[in-house]
């Protein structure tokens, strides 16, 4: 499965943590992630992760794209509702088109955990014959 991971700034470390309770589960998956954010985790995890421009400067839009072709499975968006910046990526663009295309997103920590778990236990295989 493709799993797109994105956080804002103040999530990252959140994000880290995330990938390193979970690496048993997410090195079976291919990994996506914008530039700095897949960088980080690598650094913390040695998980091989595709990544793509930082999200300022066009990642989100690359992952957009891999959404609307129906190429992503599941997206993990760390996304802080209080303090992001204007130069942070949008996520309402994530969420509407994740939406449109019926791809689970988690936004928040509670969320990510039950939707890794799910992938895990093979709950999102549903995604494959939709593809």
């Amino acid at each position: 499965m493709n799993v797109g991971l994105i956080a804002h700034d103040t999530k990252k470390r959140l994000m880290q943590n995330f990938c390193i309770a979970y690496r048993g589960i997410l090195c079976r998956h291919e990994l996506f992630a914008t530039g700095t954010t897949g960088r980080l985790i690598e650094e913390v995890t040695n998980l091989n992760i595709r990544k793509y421009l930082a999200g300022s400067m066009g990642g989100e839009q690359q992952l957009a794209a891999q959404i609307e072709s129906n190429q992503m499975d599941l997206v993990i968006f760390l996304r802080d509702p209080l303090h992001a910046k204007e130069t942070e990526p949008d996520v309402i663009n994530v969420i509407k088109l994740c939406d449109m295309y019926n791809i689970p997103i988690a936004t928040n920590l509670a969320t990510a955990e039950l939707l890794i778990k799910a992938l895990d236990r093979g709950d999102l295989e549903w995604r494959e014959a939709y593809r």
